[in-house]
């Protein structure tokens, strides 16, 4: 029972020039056929014709083993790949397995650019052609998975993402998140068992070999314990419903938070003034929008968990400015790239800003502007102006809802990196005094991410003008360049 060998230790595989069945060499143990199949795919057909064609695999099928020279080759592996790997080396062996007369074996033939221009069905990214059918069923046929996104429904039994994805089944419920929002690992999605047939556990048993996937899982496993964000502290929440039960007037449409409920919202005061409110994403940094701050950061102190805009309670922190970075292309006639960085002073002699806070939580940092969608149901927070158009003294919260086709409603005034959330009867709107604030989204696992920064609009809880918001995951690599990779991602390591 042995492991794959080092990266050192090559795997050879070769695919036979007439018979288009494929070998395994693996050191140390008997070259092995490929068992085919149901088990045997596109995806790891693509992984095995990379070095021969960067375009992956043409088409796949299976031979009965007695059809076949053997060449003294009797067993045969199963091979499970993702389709993004360098090599089947990479991938997951099942055991070997004694091949009879009529089991199958594995064939396939490697892409080839046609030499004649002839109809092509659906033409990849990577302008490989494949079959209408190959499309949106969840096997990555073209090789940079292009066939596989934007699909209305998916075929068969894969499974369709909410970004319009189309996975596997055996990518659900496998530890690693296939789909951006996670949905591929909750477990109301499995209907049976999932995972490789007859890959039934034995006690104990060590498998022969070890999957390389179950060292990612293990490896990000150890790595996210270090690293917590989206998900609040739920012991922290003080049990205070009392005190806002009474009637109380409304962030346009919104209703008065539980003092600890949202722990990644500070306020940016300047001076004695607060007018911008923030969302801490770990580390020492808070993201705000450009307009509410300047390049002086001896103007700004950071107050976290404030419930009360004009007292503290028990759980407030007040945090220093060491640096105020606002994005290098910022527009304030446009509000083009309206966010900006706030670096916060460290206790001296520590790597903190803060001491411990359990009322205090960091908010996610998306990474895909694909990870939340138009319709999804997300939630802003501030102390802006309400109704009457006077100032909360409360933090208030609002669910509002992502809308599609901004550019609609303010025409040239939308640019790249802004969206639009809210609710187009003017019921829901983030107003004055919220600039800056979180308008946060929650993925299908509960974790939440800071989608968008309030930013701009018109007509506040007016019909037909949705609140302006920047798309964060637009600026990640701005964000990550500044912060470093540990504060601002929970996945991305």
């Amino acid at each position: 029972m042995s492991p794959l060998p080092p990266e050192s230790v090559k795997v050879q595989t070769s695919i036979d020039e007439k018979t288009g069945v494929i070998s395994i060499a693996i050191p140390n143990i008997k070259k092995l056929l490929v068992c085919g199949g149901a088990e045997w795919n596109m995806a790891a057909a693509n992984v095995l014709c990379y070095k021969k064609s960067p375009l992956g695999a043409a088409e796949i099928s299976s031979v009965l083993y007695k059809d076949i020279e053997n060449h003294g080759i009797d067993h045969c592996v199963s091979v499970h790949c993702q389709g993004y790997e360098n090599s089947l080396a990479e991938c997951s062996f099942s055991d070997r397995t004694l091949l009879g007369f009529n089991d199958k074996v594995a064939k396939a033939t490697c892409y080839q650019e046609p030499k004649e221009r002839s109809a092509c069905e659906f033409k990849c990214v990577n302008n490989k052609c494949v079959l209408l059918e190959q499309t949106c069923d969840g096997v990555d046929h073209c090789g940079d998975n292009s066939d596989e996104m934007c699909c209305k429904d998916c075929r068969g039994d894969s499974f369709r993402c909410k970004s319009g994805v189309c996975v596997s089944k055996e990518a659900l419920e496998d530890g690693i998140m296939d789909c951006l929002g996670g949905e591929d690992e909750m477990r109301k999605h499995i209907t049976n068992p999932v995972g490789h047939s007859g890959a039934s556990s034995h006690g104990s048993r060590v498998p022969e070999f070890l999957s390389p996937k179950q060292e990612v899982k293990a490896a990000r496993d150890f790595q996210e314990v270090k690293i917590h964000c989206g998900i609040p502290n739920t012991t922290a929440v003080e049990e205070s419903r009392e005190r806002s039960r009474g009637r109380q007037k409304r962030v346009v449409g919104g209703v008065p938070a539980q003092p600890t409920q949202i722990q990644w919202q500070v306020a940016i005061q300047e001076g004695g003034k607060i007018d911008c409110g923030g969302a801490y994403i770990g580390g020492c940094w808070v993201l705000t929008a450009a307009h509410c701050v300047r390049p002086k950061p001896e103007a700004y102190h950071i107050k976290f968990s404030l419930w009360k805009k004009r007292s503290y309670q028990g759980t407030t922190d007040i945090v220093p400015v060491k640096n105020v970075i606002i994005h290098h292309k910022f527009n304030a006639n446009t509000n083009e790239n309206d966010i900006a960085l706030i670096e916060m002073e460290k206790i001296p002699f520590r790597t903190q800003c803060f001491e411990d806070n359990p009322a205090v939580s960091a908010v996610c940092v998306p990474w895909s502007i694909k990870q939340f969608n138009p319709n999804h149901t997300c939630s802003i927070s501030g102390w802006g102006r309400m109704k009457d158009g006077t100032s909360s003294d409360v933090l208030l919260w609002a669910n509002v809802s992502l809308i599609a086709n901004c550019q609609d409603y303010y025409g040239p005034r939308y640019k790249d990196g802004m969206m639009c959330a809210g609710d187009l009867e003017g019921q829901v709107d983030s107003c004055q005094g919220d600039y800056g604030g979180p308008l946060v989204c929650q993925d299908s696992l509960g974790i939440s991410y800071l989608w968008g920064i309030i930013s701009w609009g018109e007509k506040c809880g007016q019909a037909r003008y949705p609140g302006v918001y920047t798309k964060v995951a637009h600026y990640f690599e701005w964000i990550r360049t500044h912060t470093g990779w540990a504060a601002i991602t929970k996945y991305n390591l």
